[in-house]
């Protein structure tokens, strides 16, 4: 409830549905929405997502578990219709993640997935190039990542009070060097002028 300081009382309640959508698409035909689907979703929300054509989200760093054969957010199972992302603000930065966060297990499925070993200063470009191949429509990759920079550049961790939404990009942080080889990146996986599947 609205006047609760917490959501302990609150509930789920069923919203408008489909003649939310049909509404939007009629009075706003160029909308685009993305289907937050990350977590515990429901099989009728599935549905529901997907009778509406909504991408869904992929989060690499989610990807290189135990099943990752079977693992969604692994590349090789990614649909046209999603948005792909190296991580979300609220997950570590992929260098954080491969120096505090990811087990033994994990880096080793990512190296053998790729093929090489990747030390953790080479590991954010690696991310950020799986995610550039990806035959997502769109992919998502925060400044962090581009930079390769670790846990102190994390934006938010959930759940915990202080120090979130505190990292800035400063203008040194941005060079020719690091435009070009973002342009080339674009270039070579045909991200510059990509069309989306729908």
């Amino acid at each position: 409830p609205a006047c609760e300081k917490t959501a302990v009382k609150g509930r789920w309640t069923k919203g408008p549905g489909h003649e939310l959508f049909a509404r939007l698409r009629q009075n706003y035909p160029e909308l685009k929405i993305i289907a937050e689907d990350l977590g515990i979703i429901t099989p009728e929300v599935r549905e529901f997502i997907a009778e509406l054509g909504l991408p869904g989200m992929k989060v690499l760093l989610f990807a290189f578990t135990e099943d990752l054969a079977e693992n969604p957010y692994a590349p090789h199972n990614h649909i046209r219709n999603c948005v792909l992302y190296t991580g979300t603000h609220d997950n570590n930065t992929a260098r954080g993640w491969f120096e505090e966060e990811a087990s033994e297990a994990e880096k080793q499925r990512f190296c053998a997935y790729i093929g090489r070993k990747v030390s953790a200063e080479e590991f954010s470009e690696a991310l950020v190039r799986m995610a550039l191949m990806s035959v997502a429509d769109l992919a998502i990759i925060p400044m962090q990542d581009i930079l390769g920079l670790g846990r102190a550049s994390r934006m938010n961790t959930p759940a915990v009070l202080k120090g979130n939404w505190e990292w800035r990009l400063l203008p040194e942080q941005l060079n020719p060097q690091l435009g070009r080889k973002l342009h080339e990146m674009l270039k070579l996986y045909a991200r510059a002028n990509r069309k989306p599947a729908n």
